[in-house]
């Protein structure tokens, strides 16, 4: 019989063991993640952004939201966010139906760490639905095979563009530090992905490494 993997137990677990969200919530990449992201807000007037997966808190310490909401899978980093970050509001994803309305819904490095086909729709029509005009999605884009357990690449574009209509690709944004297997901490196979809902006016910064 084969084991199932769980991405939400996978998480959780690597927390409890005291593990970070990872490379790329750190260094260059977290550097280049919080510059794009600060420029989206700050050139959209976002008042309230909703993270669909904010792990352990390092990219929101770079991050100047007006209001913030973070949701993660994994009980044990929510706990550690409220306390490092009271002034924010932190949400189990069992909990995303209380999540109020954002102007920009993030998702940063977690769409190709679901796994199971089921978790990945379930998230996909989240993050959408309580998004009332921009989302940013920092993924992969391919449908490829990936040796550890806990990456699944898909073709998420594709996906949008069959189940979720109202909204529209406004850009692609290439990586300027594509994925080099011989530094791996300091590159990425992931691109930001920016949609607007129809008729959304969307600006955004000059692309910046």
């Amino acid at each position: 019989m084969t084991n199932h993997f769980g991405s939400a137990d996978y998480w959780d677990a690597r927390y409890r063991a005291g593990g970070t969200s990872g490379a790329g919530s750190y260094g260059r990449l977290a550097d280049y993640k919080a510059a794009l992201i600060n420029g989206v807000i700050e050139m959209n007037g976002i008042a309230h952004v909703a993270d669909f997966g904010c792990g352990d808190g390092n990219l929101l310490s770079m991050l100047r939201p007006s209001a913030y909401t973070g949701l993660d899978v994994s009980d044990t980093v929510i706990a550690r966010c409220v306390e490092r970050f009271p002034e924010h509001v932190f949400l189990p994803f069992t909990r995303a139906a209380e999540l109020r309305p954002a102007d920009l819904c993030l998702s940063i490095d977690v769409i190709y760490h679901l796994t199971e086909p089921e978790v990945f729709a379930a998230y996909m029509a989240e993050l959408f639905a309580h998004a009332t005009r921009l989302v940013v999605i920092y993924a992969s884009n391919m449908d490829q095979d990936w040796p550890a357990p806990h990456v699944r690449h898909r073709r998420f574009t594709n996906h949008v563009t069959s189940h979720l209509p109202a909204w529209r690709l406004c850009a692609h944004l290439p990586n300027p530090y594509p994925y080099d297997p011989a530094s791996p901490d300091d590159t990425s196979f992931a691109d930001f992905f920016v949609y607007a809902r129809a008729r959304t006016r969307c600006v955004l910064p000059l692309p910046m490494a």
